[in-house]
């Protein structure tokens, strides 16, 4: 079977955005290196970043497990013009 942005289709790092229910303190943003935290207004907290490959999106995904936040959702995103000055 061939799926759209499998492995190997290009070097690239997709971006995510990761919704938990609840904030999350300053103090987890090593934790989940390289991506941006922000706190919502509404009281979820939103990951934002670039992940490499799948393996590295389901060791997030654990990581959000081990914490214990309840996970709303995972969607991958679109680079945003400042990211892609970054580069």
């Amino acid at each position: 079977m061939n799926y759209p942005h499998a492995a190997g289709d290009d070097d690239r790092p997709r971006y995510y955005e990761i919704r938990l229910k609840g904030h999350l303190t300053d103090g987890w943003t090593d934790w989940f290196e390289g991506m941006t935290i922000t706190l919502e207004d509404g009281g979820d907290t939103l990951l934002t970043g670039p992940v490499v490959d799948q393996a590295a999106l389901y060791g997030l995904l654990k990581k959000v497990r081990d914490l214990g936040a309840p996970l709303l959702s995972v969607r991958q995103t679109r680079q945003t013009s400042d990211e892609e000055g970054a580069e």
